[in-house]
């Protein structure tokens, strides 16, 4: 299971022309699902990334989570995470788990976010979408698990 997560000060993600989701202030999350990735790695993962500490407190200091500041996440399943790259310049994606399962931990790990108090917005899982987002910082995290 993989995660980036960018802090952000606004994001938007369209879907075949279509404004689908959009978010202010927050965090962006790109998920990918590894083959048997499972629901204990999602409840992991949720927990760490709703209490990420990227936001600056009254003093600069990044101290402060979405929780915290009642932000909200822009949740993105992205398979291309789980690319290998080792051997030519086509990635593989043999690693990535097949899109039934991997779109049922997908739900799951927004659930899961939503339940530890983060507000989520989802991509649409398969899609072909355009995500405009603005990168505050920049901060990027990457999760692997």
């Amino acid at each position: 299971m993989k995660a980036v997560v960018q802090r952000v000060t606004n994001a938007t993600l369209c879907c075949n022309g279509k404004l689908v989701s959009e978010i202010a202030n927050g965090l962006v999350v790109y998920f990918g699902v590894a083959q048997g990735d499972s629901e204990q790695k999602a409840d992991y993962l949720a927990k760490k990334i709703a209490s990420l500490r990227v936001f600056s407190d009254e003093q600069g200091k990044m101290n402060l989570s979405c929780l915290n500041l009642k932000y909200q996440i822009l949740c993105v399943s992205q398979f291309t995470l789980l690319a290998d790259l080792s051997h030519g310049n086509r990635p593989s994606f043999s690693g990535a788990e097949n899109p039934q399962r991997a779109n049922e931990i997908y739900e799951y790990f927004c659930k899961r976010l939503e339940q530890e108090g983060v507000e989520v917005k989802r991509g649409v899982f398969g899609g072909d979408m355009t995500i405009s987002q603005v990168n505050q910082g920049p901060v990027t995290v990457i999760y692997e698990i």
